[in-house]
């Protein structure tokens, strides 16, 4: 992840304005790609964050089942 990149919750706030744009319509076609663009690209920020926070609680569940046996 670079310096530059959303966090999550940025990454979520701004993907659910992107969905109310798209559902609310009246876009043009060129508008509405682009902002499905920038979705796809908010939801795979998403993703990466939520895998590293999975990531994170698999190593720290695995660490107390060692320090316990």
């Amino acid at each position: 992840m670079n310096g530059t990149e959303l966090d999550y919750e940025q990454a979520r706030d701004v993907l659910t304005a992107v969905v109310a744009k798209l559902e609310a319509g009246g876009l043009s076609l060129e508008d509405s790609l682009a902002l499905w663009e920038r979705g796809e690209t908010l939801a795979r920020i998403c993703d990466r964050h939520l895998a590293g926070a999975r990531e994170r609680i698999e190593s720290a569940l695995a660490a107390a089942e060692r320090a316990e046996s």
